[in-house]
């Protein structure tokens, strides 16, 4: 018979630009030893996940859809967002007439926002308590560093505040230190399920003293393309002040955020720290925080021992009273920090205590600016670096923090302010982070902006740079404000080097 040429190189192409898991090297693009080099795709697919908004009817939404502009090929492909379909707590659908379940669903497939180009964002906006959760999928162009943030005003209740979030991505495992199950807090897990068969997810809590029983937090339905929210302090009885959740799927995946609620502060979403390690960065305090309290959690069978070091404008301290930190096995651990940054904005870098004894932890830092009746709170999970590239939206003409932190070597980010929303010319600047320190700039605005605008964070040499940006709308006296990190948005993937091409010869 014919010889047909099966190549192994081709095959992963596809799997690397569709999924993203996967990577390739160019053929014929070899090192001195003769071994191929890996090299860097964009995906060509790309998803996310926001969470229902809807806290009371005064509040209002905004949705900033975004992709950076890249010099990449592929099609033009499209970016929606659409309603997902909605159910209650015990994965029922939430209707109850078969009229109005085929309205919903004929209205989820209504897009809420659509993204035409890259470089330019996209907004839309929801009011009330009834917008839904949103589920969406990049093609294309449009794939690569697909963002988008979801931020919500509530000016008045037990809810109020400004709420932000940068949608999440699907997965099957999440970590979220700073939760609570105390009677002042109200903190809901929102599970989101983008895929058309139904996710079943579990809810583990635990607390100062380990595990909190439950009986009801396992085996959660998440039906298709539905979101479903759960009061934690429904899954168990005992009432602590620091609790960590971990969310887990046993078959499909979610997206999953915490929205965290006090009567005292606010309310604002928390999103997932970054998978447990044995060093942690938690970037963007603001400089005029009253109040910073750390909670960590160690998941694996050793306790940990953790140093703490501030990284402020000029270098690190050492937060006196709190030099170190330990960490029972499965337990969670709190410590209050109180006005640790002292006027100067800074990032929070948690290391081992001793050399080569690196336990695994995850971290978040939950942040209180103003004081009295005139109090706000935002959520600072730990991150990972910027890395390639980072992209947060929704940033506006004023109001915009953005802190880059260096916990190692000194870095060189450049960083892109998008065309607005509805009209003017991005701009490009670069910074120079010192290593072990923060350094906290107001984004150049974009030359006759309109509306809003995106931030893109790209490492040009050097260390590790870590980003957060703080998002300020003071209202009536109260500092509301919110801050999202910046990891590394996974627009492109490496992929390794295949060794030969697999062939079907003759006989």
């Amino acid at each position: 018979m014919k010889s047909t040429n099966l190549s192994l190189i081709a095959g992963t192409v596809a799997l690397a630009a569709v999924t993203g898991f996967a990577a390739l090297s160019a053929p014929g693009d070899a090192d001195a030893t003769g071994a191929t080099a890996a090299a860097r795709l964009p995906v060509e697919r790309s998803s996310l996940l926001c969470p229902a908004p809807g806290l009371s009817e005064l509040a209002e939404t905004t949705y900033t859809s975004f992709t950076p502009a890249s010099a990449g090929g592929g099609e033009a492909g499209t970016a929606e967002l659409k309603p997902s379909v909605p159910t209650n707590a015990d994965g029922s659908d939430g209707t109850t007439a078969k009229k109005d379940t085929k309205k919903k669903a004929a209205d989820s497939d209504k897009p809420v926002v659509s993204l035409k180009e890259p470089g330019k964002p996209a907004t839309a906006d929801a009011s009330g308590a009834d917008a839904p959760a949103l589920v969406g999928t990049a093609t294309g162009k449009l794939a690569p560093g697909w963002t988008t943030q979801q931020t919500t005003t509530v000016s008045t209740g037990a809810s109020r505040g400004l709420l932000g979030v940068s949608c999440t991505g699907p997965d099957t495992d999440f970590w979220f230190p700073a939760a609570s199950t105390a009677k002042s807090r109200e903190d809901y897990v929102h599970l989101t399920n983008p895929d058309d068969t139904a996710a079943v997810a579990d809810i583990e809590l635990y607390g100062p003293d380990g595990s909190l029983k439950s009986d009801v937090g396992e085996g959660i339905t998440v039906p298709a393309r539905s979101s479903v929210p759960v009061l934690i302090s429904t899954l168990t009885s005992e009432a602590a002040d620091d609790v960590t959740i971990h969310v887990t799927t046993r078959t499909g995946r979610v997206g999953a955020v915490v929205r965290a609620a006090d009567g005292a502060t606010g309310s604002d979403w928390l999103t997932a720290s970054v998978d447990p390690t044995g060093t942690l960065v938690l970037p963007g305090i603001p400089a005029d925080a009253t109040s910073v309290r750390l909670v960590a959690f160690a998941p694996g069978e050793e306790d940990a021992d953790l140093k703490l070091k501030l990284l402020g404008k000029t270098g690190a301290i050492t937060p006196a009273g709190h030099e170190d930190l330990h960490i029972k096995s499965n337990m969670t651990a709190g410590v209050d920090l109180k006005d640790i940054t002292r006027g100067e904005a800074g990032s929070l870098l948690l290391t081992p205590a001793q050399s080569g004894q690196a336990t695994p932890v995850v971290a978040a830092l939950r942040v209180v600016r103003g004081t009295g009746d005139k109090q706000e709170v935002a959520y600072i999970p730990a991150t990972g670096p910027v890395g390639a590239q980072a992209t947060v939206a929704g940033n506006r003409a004023k109001g915009s923090v953005l802190s880059l932190t260096a916990p190692g070597a000194t870095g060189t980010v450049k960083v892109t302010a998008s065309a607005g929303s509805g009209g003017g010319e991005r701009t490009v600047k670069t910074y120079t982070v010192k290593g072990g320190t923060t350094l906290a700039v107001t984004p150049q605005v974009p030359a006759g902006l309109k509306g809003s605008y995106a931030l893109t964070v790209e490492t040009e040499s050097g260390g590790p740079v870590h980003a957060a940006r703080t998002l300020a709308l003071p209202e009536d006296g109260i500092p509301m404000f919110t801050v999202q990190t910046l990891p590394d948005d996974g627009g492109t993937v490496e992929v390794p080097a295949a060794e030969q091409d697999l062939s079907v010869l003759d006989d």
